[in-house]
Protein backbone atom coordinates (compact mmCIF):
# COMPACT_ATOMS: atom_id res chain seq x y z
CA UNK A 1 0.00 0.00 0.00
CA UNK A 2 1.43 3.40 -0.95
CA UNK A 3 2.13 5.98 1.72
CA UNK A 4 -0.54 8.30 0.26
CA UNK A 5 -3.28 5.61 0.40
CA UNK A 6 -2.28 4.76 3.97
CA UNK A 7 -2.63 8.37 4.96
CA UNK A 8 -6.08 8.63 3.29
CA UNK A 9 -7.30 5.41 4.92
CA UNK A 10 -6.16 6.46 8.39
CA UNK A 11 -7.54 9.97 7.90
CA UNK A 12 -10.99 8.74 6.84
CA UNK A 13 -11.30 5.93 9.38
CA UNK A 14 -9.81 7.66 12.40
CA UNK A 15 -9.81 11.41 12.14
CA UNK A 16 -13.58 11.72 12.50
CA UNK A 17 -13.79 9.77 15.76
CA UNK A 18 -15.01 11.95 18.64
CA UNK A 19 -15.49 11.47 22.37
CA UNK A 20 -18.63 9.53 23.38
CA UNK A 21 -20.23 12.55 25.00
CA UNK A 22 -20.09 14.42 21.66
CA UNK A 23 -21.46 11.64 19.45
CA UNK A 24 -25.01 13.02 19.46
CA UNK A 25 -23.79 16.46 18.40
CA UNK A 26 -21.07 15.96 15.82
CA UNK A 27 -21.41 14.25 12.45
CA UNK A 28 -18.92 11.49 11.74
CA UNK A 29 -18.27 10.44 8.13
CA UNK A 30 -16.41 7.46 6.70
CA UNK A 31 -15.86 6.38 3.13
CA UNK A 32 -13.33 5.01 0.65
CA UNK A 33 -11.80 8.34 -0.32
CA UNK A 34 -11.48 11.74 1.27
CA UNK A 35 -10.41 15.05 -0.26
CA UNK A 36 -9.91 17.98 2.08
CA UNK A 37 -10.07 21.66 1.16
CA UNK A 38 -10.82 25.11 2.51
CA UNK A 39 -13.73 27.05 1.01
CA UNK A 40 -14.42 30.63 2.11
CA UNK A 41 -12.31 30.03 5.16
CA UNK A 42 -14.18 26.87 6.15
CA UNK A 43 -12.76 23.34 6.22
CA UNK A 44 -14.62 21.13 3.76
CA UNK A 45 -14.14 17.39 3.24
CA UNK A 46 -15.43 15.52 0.24
CA UNK A 47 -15.96 11.81 0.95
CA UNK A 48 -16.55 9.35 -1.90
CA UNK A 49 -17.51 5.67 -2.13
CA UNK A 50 -19.59 3.71 0.39
CA UNK A 51 -20.13 6.81 2.46
CA UNK A 52 -21.58 6.36 5.95
CA UNK A 53 -22.58 9.39 7.99
CA UNK A 54 -23.58 9.00 11.64
CA UNK A 55 -24.98 11.18 14.38
CA UNK A 56 -26.32 9.32 17.40
CA UNK A 57 -28.93 6.86 16.15
CA UNK A 58 -29.19 8.55 12.74
CA UNK A 59 -27.26 6.65 10.05
CA UNK A 60 -26.98 7.89 6.46
CA UNK A 61 -25.47 6.10 3.48
CA UNK A 62 -24.84 7.59 0.04
CA UNK A 63 -22.34 7.62 -2.84
CA UNK A 64 -20.80 10.96 -1.98
CA UNK A 65 -20.88 13.47 0.88
CA UNK A 66 -19.53 16.99 1.21
CA UNK A 67 -18.95 17.65 4.89
CA UNK A 68 -18.82 21.22 6.21
CA UNK A 69 -17.05 20.77 9.53
CA UNK A 70 -17.68 24.10 11.23
CA UNK A 71 -21.37 24.12 10.32
CA UNK A 72 -21.71 20.43 11.17
CA UNK A 73 -23.65 19.95 7.91
CA UNK A 74 -23.29 17.63 4.95
CA UNK A 75 -24.50 17.57 1.37
CA UNK A 76 -25.52 14.04 0.37
CA UNK A 77 -25.31 12.86 -3.24
CA UNK A 78 -26.43 9.63 -4.93
CA UNK A 79 -28.55 6.78 -3.51
CA UNK A 80 -29.11 8.60 -0.25
CA UNK A 81 -30.67 6.47 2.51
CA UNK A 82 -31.34 7.91 5.96
CA UNK A 83 -32.22 5.56 8.82
CA UNK A 84 -33.33 6.02 12.41
CA UNK A 85 -34.72 2.93 14.13
CA UNK A 86 -37.77 1.89 12.05
CA UNK A 87 -37.66 5.06 9.94
CA UNK A 88 -36.07 5.09 6.48
CA UNK A 89 -35.87 8.05 4.08
CA UNK A 90 -34.80 7.71 0.44
CA UNK A 91 -33.71 10.44 -1.99
CA UNK A 92 -31.24 11.03 -4.81
CA UNK A 93 -29.71 14.10 -3.25
CA UNK A 94 -30.18 16.07 -0.05
CA UNK A 95 -28.68 17.72 3.01
CA UNK A 96 -28.23 16.80 6.63
CA UNK A 97 -27.96 19.54 9.26
CA UNK A 98 -26.30 18.08 12.34
CA UNK A 99 -26.94 20.90 14.80
CA UNK A 100 -30.66 20.75 14.03
CA UNK A 101 -30.71 16.99 13.42
CA UNK A 102 -32.66 17.71 10.26
CA UNK A 103 -32.59 16.26 6.75
CA UNK A 104 -33.77 18.03 3.60
CA UNK A 105 -34.22 17.20 -0.07
CA UNK A 106 -35.88 18.85 -3.06
CA UNK A 107 -35.01 16.05 -5.47
CA UNK A 108 -37.92 13.76 -4.63
CA UNK A 109 -38.26 12.08 -1.21
CA UNK A 110 -39.73 8.84 0.12
CA UNK A 111 -40.31 8.14 3.83
CA UNK A 112 -41.13 4.65 5.14
CA UNK A 113 -41.63 4.07 8.88
CA UNK A 114 -43.38 0.67 8.56
CA UNK A 115 -46.68 2.39 9.30
CA UNK A 116 -47.00 4.77 6.36
CA UNK A 117 -45.19 5.53 3.13
CA UNK A 118 -44.88 9.23 2.43
CA UNK A 119 -43.60 10.70 -0.85
CA UNK A 120 -43.17 14.24 -2.21
CA UNK A 121 -40.94 16.36 -4.40
CA UNK A 122 -39.61 18.27 -1.35
CA UNK A 123 -39.22 16.88 2.14
CA UNK A 124 -37.71 17.72 5.52
CA UNK A 125 -37.45 15.51 8.55
CA UNK A 126 -36.79 16.73 12.11
CA UNK A 127 -35.33 13.80 14.05
CA UNK A 128 -35.59 15.36 17.51
CA UNK A 129 -39.32 15.92 17.01
CA UNK A 130 -40.09 12.85 14.88
CA UNK A 131 -41.78 15.23 12.46
CA UNK A 132 -41.86 15.32 8.67
CA UNK A 133 -42.68 18.37 6.54
CA UNK A 134 -43.30 17.30 2.92
CA UNK A 135 -44.32 19.62 0.06
CA UNK A 136 -45.37 19.45 -3.60
CA UNK A 137 -47.16 16.37 -4.98
CA UNK A 138 -47.43 14.82 -1.53
CA UNK A 139 -48.77 11.28 -1.14
CA UNK A 140 -49.28 9.33 2.09
CA UNK A 141 -50.14 5.63 1.94
CA UNK A 142 -51.19 3.36 4.78
CA UNK A 143 -53.02 0.05 4.95
CA UNK A 144 -56.49 1.53 4.52
CA UNK A 145 -56.20 4.89 2.75
CA UNK A 146 -54.24 7.17 0.44
CA UNK A 147 -53.88 10.89 1.08
CA UNK A 148 -52.63 13.48 -1.41
CA UNK A 149 -52.06 17.21 -0.87
CA UNK A 150 -49.78 20.16 -1.63
CA UNK A 151 -48.18 20.01 1.81
CA UNK A 152 -48.27 17.58 4.73
CA UNK A 153 -46.93 17.56 8.28
CA UNK A 154 -46.53 14.07 9.70
CA UNK A 155 -46.05 13.53 13.44
CA UNK A 156 -44.82 9.95 13.90
CA UNK A 157 -45.24 9.68 17.66
CA UNK A 158 -48.91 10.70 17.42
CA UNK A 159 -49.64 8.97 14.11
CA UNK A 160 -51.09 12.31 13.06
CA UNK A 161 -50.95 14.08 9.71
CA UNK A 162 -51.96 17.65 8.85
CA UNK A 163 -52.47 18.25 5.13
CA UNK A 164 -52.90 21.55 3.27
CA UNK A 165 -53.93 22.45 -0.26
CA UNK A 166 -56.03 20.27 -2.59
CA UNK A 167 -56.34 17.57 0.04
CA UNK A 168 -57.79 14.22 -1.02
CA UNK A 169 -58.08 11.11 1.13
CA UNK A 170 -59.34 7.87 -0.40
CA UNK A 171 -60.32 4.51 1.06
CA UNK A 172 -62.26 1.59 -0.38
CA UNK A 173 -65.64 3.30 0.10
CA UNK A 174 -65.11 7.05 0.33
CA UNK A 175 -63.20 9.96 -1.10
CA UNK A 176 -62.83 13.15 0.95
CA UNK A 177 -61.65 16.48 -0.46
CA UNK A 178 -60.84 19.58 1.60
CA UNK A 179 -58.68 22.70 1.69
CA UNK A 180 -56.98 21.29 4.79
CA UNK A 181 -57.35 18.14 6.85
CA UNK A 182 -56.14 16.57 10.10
CA UNK A 183 -55.87 12.78 9.96
CA UNK A 184 -55.30 10.46 12.93
CA UNK A 185 -54.11 7.16 11.47
CA UNK A 186 -54.54 4.87 14.49
CA UNK A 187 -57.95 6.22 15.44
CA UNK A 188 -59.03 6.34 11.77
CA UNK A 189 -60.41 9.85 12.26
CA UNK A 190 -60.19 12.78 9.87
CA UNK A 191 -61.24 16.43 10.25
CA UNK A 192 -61.58 18.48 7.07
CA UNK A 193 -61.86 22.25 6.71
CA UNK A 194 -62.92 24.49 3.82
CA UNK A 195 -64.65 23.37 0.60
CA UNK A 196 -65.20 19.87 1.95
CA UNK A 197 -66.51 17.12 -0.33
CA UNK A 198 -67.18 13.56 0.81
CA UNK A 199 -68.13 11.03 -1.86
CA UNK A 200 -69.47 7.57 -1.18
CA UNK A 201 -68.64 5.21 -4.04
CA UNK A 202 -71.25 2.61 -3.08
CA UNK A 203 -74.35 4.83 -3.23
CA UNK A 204 -73.16 7.51 -5.67
CA UNK A 205 -73.73 10.26 -3.11
CA UNK A 206 -71.73 13.41 -2.48
CA UNK A 207 -71.89 15.67 0.58
CA UNK A 208 -70.56 19.23 0.35
CA UNK A 209 -69.82 21.48 3.30
CA UNK A 210 -67.37 23.72 5.11
CA UNK A 211 -66.27 21.32 7.88
CA UNK A 212 -66.37 17.55 8.28
CA UNK A 213 -65.56 15.05 10.99
CA UNK A 214 -65.10 11.55 9.58
CA UNK A 215 -64.85 8.50 11.86
CA UNK A 216 -63.95 5.70 9.49
CA UNK A 217 -63.82 2.94 12.12
CA UNK A 218 -67.38 3.81 13.14
CA UNK A 219 -68.58 4.30 9.54
CA UNK A 220 -69.83 7.71 10.54
CA UNK A 221 -69.38 11.31 9.36
CA UNK A 222 -70.80 14.64 10.51
CA UNK A 223 -70.82 17.85 8.48
CA UNK A 224 -71.71 20.87 10.59
CA UNK A 225 -71.06 23.75 8.21
CA UNK A 226 -73.37 24.36 5.22
CA UNK A 227 -73.91 20.68 4.36
CA UNK A 228 -75.57 19.65 1.10
CA UNK A 229 -76.18 16.06 0.06
CA UNK A 230 -76.24 15.39 -3.69
CA UNK A 231 -77.23 11.92 -4.86
CA UNK A 232 -77.56 11.20 -8.57
CA UNK A 233 -79.48 8.10 -9.60
CA UNK A 234 -78.51 6.72 -12.99
CA UNK A 235 -79.21 3.73 -15.18
CA UNK A 236 -77.22 2.21 -18.02
CA UNK A 237 -78.61 1.30 -21.43
CA UNK A 238 -76.37 0.16 -24.29
CA UNK A 239 -73.36 1.59 -22.44
CA UNK A 240 -75.13 4.94 -22.20
CA UNK A 241 -75.53 6.57 -18.79
CA UNK A 242 -78.98 8.02 -18.17
CA UNK A 243 -79.63 10.31 -15.22
CA UNK A 244 -82.92 9.39 -13.52
CA UNK A 245 -83.05 12.04 -10.85
CA UNK A 246 -80.99 14.07 -8.42
CA UNK A 247 -81.71 14.17 -4.70
CA UNK A 248 -80.63 17.34 -2.87
CA UNK A 249 -80.77 17.65 0.92
CA UNK A 250 -79.59 20.80 2.66
CA UNK A 251 -79.50 21.53 6.40
CA UNK A 252 -77.40 23.10 9.14
CA UNK A 253 -75.97 19.76 10.32
CA UNK A 254 -75.78 16.46 8.48
CA UNK A 255 -74.75 13.02 9.68
CA UNK A 256 -73.93 10.07 7.44
CA UNK A 257 -73.96 6.50 8.74
CA UNK A 258 -72.32 4.00 6.39
CA UNK A 259 -73.38 0.93 8.38
CA UNK A 260 -76.10 -1.59 7.52
CA UNK A 261 -78.75 1.15 7.76
CA UNK A 262 -76.92 3.37 5.24
CA UNK A 263 -78.74 6.47 6.45
CA UNK A 264 -78.33 10.23 6.33
CA UNK A 265 -79.67 12.49 9.07
CA UNK A 266 -80.31 16.18 8.31
CA UNK A 267 -80.84 18.50 11.28
CA UNK A 268 -82.27 22.04 11.47
CA UNK A 269 -83.63 24.09 8.54
CA UNK A 270 -83.81 21.02 6.33
CA UNK A 271 -84.68 21.42 2.64
CA UNK A 272 -85.17 18.42 0.34
CA UNK A 273 -85.60 18.43 -3.42
CA UNK A 274 -85.97 15.58 -5.86
CA UNK A 275 -87.66 16.07 -9.21
CA UNK A 276 -91.16 17.38 -8.51
CA UNK A 277 -90.91 16.52 -4.82
CA UNK A 278 -89.77 19.09 -2.22
CA UNK A 279 -89.85 19.40 1.56
CA UNK A 280 -88.92 21.75 4.41
CA UNK A 281 -88.66 20.47 7.98
CA UNK A 282 -86.68 20.41 11.22
CA UNK A 283 -85.32 16.88 11.03
CA UNK A 284 -85.03 14.25 8.29
CA UNK A 285 -83.72 10.71 8.10
CA UNK A 286 -83.03 9.20 4.69
CA UNK A 287 -82.66 5.41 4.65
CA UNK A 288 -81.13 4.74 1.29
CA UNK A 289 -81.17 0.92 1.41
CA UNK A 290 -84.84 0.84 2.32
CA UNK A 291 -85.64 3.84 0.12
CA UNK A 292 -87.65 5.90 2.53
CA UNK A 293 -87.43 9.35 4.10
CA UNK A 294 -88.83 10.38 7.49
CA UNK A 295 -89.33 14.06 8.28
CA UNK A 296 -90.54 15.44 11.60
CA UNK A 297 -90.70 18.56 13.71
CA UNK A 298 -88.59 19.02 16.82
CA UNK A 299 -90.53 20.51 19.72
CA UNK A 300 -94.21 21.39 20.06
CA UNK A 301 -93.64 25.04 19.19
CA UNK A 302 -91.79 24.34 15.95
CA UNK A 303 -93.41 24.40 12.52
CA UNK A 304 -94.65 21.17 11.00
CA UNK A 305 -92.74 19.55 8.18
CA UNK A 306 -94.24 20.45 4.84
CA UNK A 307 -93.97 18.66 1.51
CA UNK A 308 -94.83 19.66 -2.04
CA UNK A 309 -95.49 17.35 -4.98
CA UNK A 310 -97.25 18.12 -8.25
CA UNK A 311 -99.98 20.65 -7.30
CA UNK A 312 -100.31 19.49 -3.69
CA UNK A 313 -98.97 20.63 -0.34
CA UNK A 314 -98.81 18.17 2.56
CA UNK A 315 -98.17 18.96 6.24
CA UNK A 316 -98.20 17.01 9.48
CA UNK A 317 -96.16 16.44 12.64
CA UNK A 318 -94.31 13.64 10.84
CA UNK A 319 -94.19 12.66 7.16
CA UNK A 320 -92.81 9.38 5.86
CA UNK A 321 -92.07 8.93 2.16
CA UNK A 322 -91.60 5.41 0.80
CA UNK A 323 -89.95 4.91 -2.58
CA UNK A 324 -89.41 1.96 -4.88
CA UNK A 325 -86.88 2.14 -7.66
CA UNK A 326 -86.68 5.89 -7.09
CA UNK A 327 -90.44 6.46 -7.47
CA UNK A 328 -92.80 7.50 -4.65
CA UNK A 329 -95.02 4.58 -3.63
CA UNK A 330 -96.60 5.77 -0.38
CA UNK A 331 -96.68 8.80 1.89
CA UNK A 332 -97.75 8.61 5.55
CA UNK A 333 -98.75 11.88 7.23
CA UNK A 334 -98.86 11.32 10.98
CA UNK A 335 -100.77 13.54 13.43
CA UNK A 336 -102.42 16.86 12.51
CA UNK A 337 -102.35 15.88 8.84
CA UNK A 338 -103.45 18.24 6.09
CA UNK A 339 -103.36 18.15 2.28
CA UNK A 340 -104.02 21.18 0.08
CA UNK A 341 -104.28 20.83 -3.71
CA UNK A 342 -104.97 23.65 -6.15
CA UNK A 343 -106.61 23.45 -9.55
CA UNK A 344 -104.17 24.51 -12.29
CA UNK A 345 -106.90 26.64 -13.92
CA UNK A 346 -108.30 28.07 -10.67
CA UNK A 347 -105.30 28.42 -8.36
CA UNK A 348 -107.26 30.29 -5.72
CA UNK A 349 -109.38 27.16 -5.14
CA UNK A 350 -107.83 24.58 -2.84
CA UNK A 351 -109.12 21.06 -2.34
CA UNK A 352 -108.41 20.30 1.30
CA UNK A 353 -108.57 17.32 3.59
CA UNK A 354 -107.45 17.01 7.20
CA UNK A 355 -107.41 14.27 9.81
CA UNK A 356 -105.22 12.73 12.44
CA UNK A 357 -103.46 10.45 9.93
CA UNK A 358 -103.44 10.35 6.13
CA UNK A 359 -102.01 7.61 3.90
CA UNK A 360 -101.39 8.34 0.21
CA UNK A 361 -100.78 5.58 -2.34
CA UNK A 362 -99.19 6.07 -5.77
CA UNK A 363 -98.40 4.19 -8.94
CA UNK A 364 -96.53 5.21 -12.09
CA UNK A 365 -99.42 7.49 -13.17
CA UNK A 366 -99.63 9.40 -9.88
CA UNK A 367 -101.89 9.25 -6.83
CA UNK A 368 -104.31 6.27 -6.74
CA UNK A 369 -105.86 6.39 -3.25
CA UNK A 370 -105.85 8.27 -0.01
CA UNK A 371 -107.02 7.04 3.35
CA UNK A 372 -107.81 9.47 6.16
CA UNK A 373 -108.39 8.42 9.77
CA UNK A 374 -109.93 10.24 12.75
CA UNK A 375 -111.69 13.63 12.63
CA UNK A 376 -111.89 13.88 8.87
CA UNK A 377 -112.74 17.27 7.36
CA UNK A 378 -112.70 17.91 3.63
CA UNK A 379 -113.50 20.50 1.01
CA UNK A 380 -113.56 19.57 -2.68
CA UNK A 381 -114.40 21.90 -5.52
CA UNK A 382 -116.60 20.57 -8.28
CA UNK A 383 -116.29 21.18 -12.00
CA UNK A 384 -118.59 20.55 -14.95
CA UNK A 385 -116.64 20.29 -18.23
CA UNK A 386 -113.77 22.17 -16.57
CA UNK A 387 -116.12 24.94 -15.43
CA UNK A 388 -116.47 25.55 -11.66
CA UNK A 389 -119.66 24.21 -10.12
CA UNK A 390 -119.54 24.80 -6.36
CA UNK A 391 -117.96 22.59 -3.71
CA UNK A 392 -118.65 19.72 -1.34
CA UNK A 393 -117.85 20.09 2.36
CA UNK A 394 -117.77 16.84 4.34
CA UNK A 395 -116.84 15.35 7.71
CA UNK A 396 -116.47 11.80 9.03
CA UNK A 397 -114.37 9.59 11.26
CA UNK A 398 -112.53 8.10 8.30
CA UNK A 399 -112.60 8.21 4.52
CA UNK A 400 -111.20 6.54 1.40
CA UNK A 401 -110.83 8.33 -1.93
CA UNK A 402 -109.85 6.68 -5.20
CA UNK A 403 -108.26 8.50 -8.11
CA UNK A 404 -107.82 7.94 -11.81
CA UNK A 405 -105.66 10.22 -13.93
CA UNK A 406 -105.23 12.34 -10.81
CA UNK A 407 -108.98 12.94 -10.54
CA UNK A 408 -111.31 11.66 -7.82
CA UNK A 409 -113.53 8.84 -9.05
CA UNK A 410 -115.05 7.74 -5.72
CA UNK A 411 -115.34 8.89 -2.12
CA UNK A 412 -116.35 6.74 0.86
CA UNK A 413 -117.02 8.25 4.28
CA UNK A 414 -117.22 6.16 7.47
CA UNK A 415 -118.37 6.92 11.01
CA UNK A 416 -121.12 9.59 11.30
CA UNK A 417 -120.53 10.95 7.80
CA UNK A 418 -121.90 14.34 6.88
CA UNK A 419 -121.66 16.30 3.63
CA UNK A 420 -123.15 19.47 2.22
CA UNK A 421 -123.10 21.13 -1.16
CA UNK A 422 -122.32 24.82 -1.62
CA UNK A 423 -123.40 26.15 -5.02
CA UNK A 424 -121.12 28.17 -7.27
CA UNK A 425 -123.10 31.36 -6.86
CA UNK A 426 -122.48 31.28 -3.10
CA UNK A 427 -118.75 30.57 -3.10
CA UNK A 428 -117.53 32.52 -6.14
CA UNK A 429 -115.06 35.18 -4.97
CA UNK A 430 -115.30 33.93 -1.39
CA UNK A 431 -112.90 30.98 -1.64
CA UNK A 432 -110.90 32.20 1.38
CA UNK A 433 -113.95 31.64 3.57
CA UNK A 434 -113.74 27.93 2.79
CA UNK A 435 -110.39 27.14 4.36
CA UNK A 436 -110.22 24.34 6.91
CA UNK A 437 -109.05 25.30 10.45
CA UNK A 438 -105.57 23.89 9.81
CA UNK A 439 -105.16 25.45 6.37
CA UNK A 440 -101.74 27.04 5.86
CA UNK A 441 -100.27 27.95 2.51
CA UNK A 442 -96.53 27.54 3.00
CA UNK A 443 -94.19 29.70 0.95
CA UNK A 444 -90.53 29.40 -0.03
CA UNK A 445 -90.68 25.99 -1.66
CA UNK A 446 -87.09 24.72 -2.10
CA UNK A 447 -85.65 25.40 -5.55
CA UNK A 448 -82.67 23.72 -7.16
CA UNK A 449 -80.93 26.93 -8.19
CA UNK A 450 -81.05 28.17 -4.58
CA UNK A 451 -79.92 24.91 -2.98
CA UNK A 452 -77.28 24.14 -5.58
CA UNK A 453 -75.52 27.50 -5.82
CA UNK A 454 -72.79 28.28 -8.32
CA UNK A 455 -70.03 27.80 -5.74
CA UNK A 456 -71.45 24.45 -4.66
CA UNK A 457 -71.66 23.41 -8.31
CA UNK A 458 -67.98 24.26 -8.76
CA UNK A 459 -67.07 22.32 -5.64
CA UNK A 460 -69.13 19.36 -6.80
CA UNK A 461 -67.49 19.36 -10.23
CA UNK A 462 -64.04 19.65 -8.62
CA UNK A 463 -64.76 16.55 -6.56
CA UNK A 464 -65.92 14.59 -9.59
CA UNK A 465 -62.79 15.12 -11.70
Amino acid sequence: MSSLLKIVFIFVAVSFLVPAQEENKTITVTGQELIGSVQNGESVREVNGDVVLKQGNVVITCNKAIHYLAKNNAKLIGNVIVRQDTLTIYTDEGFYFGNERRSFSDKGVKLDDRKVILTAMVGEYFFNEDRADFRTKVKLFDTVSTLTSDRLLYFRREDRAIAFGKVKITDKENVIYADSLIHFRNAEESFGFGNVIIKNKANNSTILGGHIEDYRAKNYSVIDSLPLLVQIDTTFSNDTVKTIDTLLIKSKVMKAFRDSTNRFIAIDSVEILRGGFASKNDYSIYFRNEEHIITSKVGEENAQPVMWFENSQVSGDSIKIFLKERQIQKIDIIKNALINSYNKNFKQRFDQISGDTIFLFFDSTGIKRNEVYSNVLSIYYLYDDEEPNGLMKASAQSSIMNFENKKIISVKLFGTPNSEYHPEAVIKGKEKEYFLPRFILFENKPQKEKLFTRQLQLNFLEGNR
